[in-house]
């Protein structure tokens, strides 16, 4: 070989990107959809340590932590502060559309400024406003801070999602969002538990001065060992308007909107059954508020378990597209059965029942949650905190709009909760079908 040769060589790189297969996929590869191969791994920069893991997953568990914790206590809460249980459900309603709100305006801030700075500001106001609830002597002065609460809790939510975005794609970025599941699904489960054994210690303000000091615990951690995950060089360089203008052209993008909006009323159903379900539960079917708490641990269990049956068995097996219409499947079958349950077409409803009925439901949500996150996720890279913004405002808002509709009728019945799951599964189907897929097909042809 000549010298110019062995010159040549040396410096090639060791390990040169494949280039993109024009055929279809392997047997047994991983597909995002209609065919469409994912990407094996995350780049080397992407493998994070147990500590930034645990911490994504906190940040993750923030909506259940402010929330799940507190819902044993939502008719003691009532009594106190002699407000109606349609008024104490707006404490929900307020801290979810706050989540929703914050989500849109931190997002593109991450996408500006970077990652860290805006989550530690949103997590220092979220402590404060937390320990500001638990002194709360009104309804409308409770509804006001849980909205704060909700508006600074939002930037651990969306910049934990983006910061995956930043890390990981394809395969490895579906199987992290079920690692996140697991982690911050045990928040769920362990939530209502502690909420219904503090009641037992001390009243309702109780659950917000440990949410105080969990969220204080969690803004230290991020301080301490979450390191910046956006280059400054990848960041957007021109004005905020700009910024937020990248969600207008993500939006543009009728698949990543089919599975914002399916991933959203999937969601808003999940979240009617959290809104309502304290007040069906106990009231209408007569558990203790500990017996409450461990119905809605199970649940949760559920939910954690199929999410690790997706992220460990499913991804690399199964198309993603098929694992979603699973999930929406089963969550249509369970929301059906509860209308029937609930309406008495099936006799009298016994509390197993309505509970079988509602495992199944929340459990599906293990395949479709981090499903439509990765795939809304992998139609974008440069608009990471954009996308992940438009994920949970749409989410989050979707929720606070349709769940009170569950307390229309009353505090005796449990149709409503029912009819307005069954209707949002409806939508996600629907918005699946039309926008995902059939976007796919025309993007890609048949």
């Amino acid at each position: 070989m000549s010298r110019a040769g062995r010159r040549a060589t040396a410096h090639r790189p060791a390990h040169r990107p494949a280039r993109p297969h024009p055929h279809p996929t392997a047997p047994g590869q991983a597909t995002a959809g209609s065919g469409t191969p994912l990407p094996s791994g995350p780049p080397p920069q992407a493998r994070t340590g147990l500590v930034v893991t645990l911490v994504l997953g906190g940040l993750t568990a923030l909506p259940p932590l402010s929330m799940d914790m507190y819902l044993p206590a939502l008719p003691r809460v009532s009594d106190a502060l002699h407000a109606s249980s349609a008024t104490v459900q707006l404490t929900l309603t307020a801290c979810l559309a706050g989540m929703a709100l914050g989500q849109l305006v931190v997002g593109p801030l991450s996408d500006r400024f970077g990652r860290r700075r805006p989550l530690l500001i949103g997590m220092v106001i979220y402590v404060l406003a937390t320990a500001v609830c638990a002194f709360a002597t009104t309804a409308p002065l409770l509804i006001g801070f849980r909205l704060v609460q909700g508006l600074a809790g939002a930037a651990g939510i969306v910049i934990s999602r983006a910061v995956v975005r930043d890390l990981y794609d394809g395969m490895a970025m579906a199987r992290f969002f079920s690692t996140l599941m697991l982690i911050s699904g045990v928040a769920p489960i362990v939530a209502p538990v502690i909420g219904g054994q503090i009641l037992r210690l001390t009243n309702w303000r109780g659950v917000f001065v440990v949410c105080t000091a969990i969220g204080l615990l969690l803004t230290l951690v991020v301080w301490r060992r979450m390191h910046e995950t956006l280059p400054p060089e990848n960041r957007h360089k021109g004005e905020l308007a700009s910024t937020f203008g990248a969600m207008r052209h993500l939006l543009a993008d009728r698949v990543f909107t089919g599975y914002v909006l399916a991933g959203s009323f999937a969601f808003a159903a999940l979240f009617t059954y959290v809104s309502a379900s304290s007040f069906v539960v106990q009231d209408i079917y007569g558990a203790s508020p500990q017996t409450f708490s461990l119905l809605f641990g199970l649940n949760s269990i559920g939910i954690v378990g199929v999410g690790q049956l997706n992220g460990k068995v499913l991804v690399g097996r199964v198309d993603l597209d098929r694992v979603l219409a699973v999930g929406l499947g089963l969550i249509g079958v369970s929301t059906a059965a509860l209308v029937l349950l609930t309406t008495g077409a099936l006799g009298h409803a016994t509390l197993p029942e309505i509970a079988a009925a509602l495992f199944v439901m929340m459990s599906a949500m293990g395949l479709v949650l981090p499903t439509t996150n990765t795939q809304a996720l992998l139609r974008t890279k440069a608009n990471a905190g954009s996308a992940s913004a438009l994920l949970g405002t749409s989410s989050f808002l979707i929720g606070a709009v349709l769940s009170p509709l569950a307390g229309l009728a009353g505090d005796g019945t449990a149709v409503p909760m029912a009819v307005v799951q069954l209707a949002c599964t409806i939508v996600a189907v629907a918005c699946f079908a039309g926008l995902c897929l059939r976007g796919r097909r025309t993007v890609e042809g048949p």
